[in-house]
């Protein structure tokens, strides 16, 4: 880490660890934002932007039945920021069968990142973010996979640093030395709890930045300061059901995002990374809007089927568990709908026929069906013209 990087503007102090290297302690929050009238812009687009997506949540039945389906998204876009990769398609099947896992290996960690997204909304309903969740959460990501041998649900013991180097020296950033996390993750934790009066987003493009900055885990910083930004949807009374998906733009502007967060650390340029910020939020708000109108038109168009093949009350139900995961099994089918194996595999091969359903496996047993136009609805990259 460059200390000649730092200038007057850093919001913190530098200071040396036990081995004598530099690190960044990060000066608790707020931060001196400079308040110009294209960043207020930016907060009323964003604002607008998240209030047409909560009425478009609104006027849905039942918008939870979506909220899997984005938060599944949500990890694979969150995870490929950090190198790893599975698709949309492989983690819904590694919900029907784990063997998944033999051709995409990645698939258990993209896959805990969605656990622990799950968990998280599901806590911040009846409880404040707090550190308890914050290790939860962690605890949940690193289960059973790479990285479980560095003290999943604890905050690190031992320096970390950032950059493609595994020498400290050559580091782009060195966040604070070990035993400074806790105090500094206390500090977060009241500024989260506290109400001090900030625009919502900006309070959150604060505490997102914050955590990257204290870098409180030996490893899976980057995930779960990104679940964090998720959760404070919810908990700052933005969005009631998230669906949402910050990471797509922040996976399509990768190096602008870590460039920005650099540049708070080291310049104080908190305005240029909030504003980043808000256009992410904006943008996003825009594309989830088209995407819960597709599928909300998906899901009548597929009742409508339903109602038309029906024999039973069985085939709407049926429809309705694809958009909550656009994969199943017979036996899951049958577990859902409480009947016998025989029953649900009748309801599958009406789906099969109206052409909902297609098999995917190939097998003549432990079949996976798949509804491919449902992810097709979630997952498709949308242009960069909003960019």
């Amino acid at each position: 880490m460059q200390v000649v990087d730092f200038n007057e503007d850093k919001p913190g102090e530098l200071i040396k660890n036990f081995s004598g290297n530099w690190c960044f302690l990060p000066a608790p929050l707020p931060g001196k934002v400079i308040w110009t009238n294209d960043l207020v812009t930016l907060i009323s687009r964003a604002d607008r932007a998240l209030g047409r997506l909560a009425g478009v949540g609104q006027g849905m039945p039942n918008p939870r039945l979506l909220l899997r389906s984005f938060l599944r998204r949500e990890a694979e876009l969150s995870s490929k920021i950090e190198g790893t990769h599975a698709g949309l398609r492989d983690l819904v099947l590694f919900d029907q069968t784990q063997s998944v896992e033999q051709r995409v290996p990645d698939v258990r960690e993209v896959h805990n990142n969605f656990l622990a997204l799950e968990f998280g909304l599901e806590q911040v309903r009846h409880r404040p973010v707090s550190l308890g969740l914050i290790r939860q959460m962690h605890q949940i990501l690193l289960q059973d996979v790479r990285g479980q041998d560095k003290t999943p649900g604890q905050f690190r013991t031992i320096q970390a640093h950032v950059g493609r180097s595994p020498r400290i020296e050559e580091a782009t950033y060195v966040p604070p030395p070990a035993h400074a996390v806790a105090s500094a993750m206390e500090s977060l934790e009241s500024f989260i709890q506290s109400t001090i009066e900030l625009p919502p987003l900006v309070r959150m493009a604060m505490i997102h930045y914050q955590f990257e900055a204290i870098h409180p885990f030996a490893d899976g910083n980057g995930r779960i300061g990104r679940v964090l930004i998720l959760l404070l949807f919810c908990t700052e009374k933005i969005l009631p059901v998230p669906l949402l998906n910050p990471s797509a733009f922040l996976e399509r502007h990768r190096t602008d995002y870590y460039a920005h967060l650099l540049q708070v650390s080291q310049q104080g340029k908190w305005s240029e990374w909030i504003a980043f910020f808000l256009r992410g939020v904006a943008q996003e708000a825009a594309d989830a809007v088209d995407r819960v109108e597709n599928l909300d038109h998906l899901r009548s168009n597929y009742q409508r089927k339903a109602q038309t093949a029906r024999r039973s009350a069985l085939l709407p139900k049926l429809v309705d568990q694809l958009f909550i995961n656009p994969a199943i099994t017979t036996s899951r089918a049958a577990q859902i709908l409480d009947v016998r194996f025989s029953s649900a595999q009748k309801t599958i091969d009406r789906l099969l026929k109206v052409g909902i359903l297609k098999e995917f496996t190939g097998q003549k047993r432990n079949r996976v069906y798949v509804a491919g136009a449902i992810l097709k609805a979630i997952g498709t990259p949308k242009e960069s013209k909003r960019d």
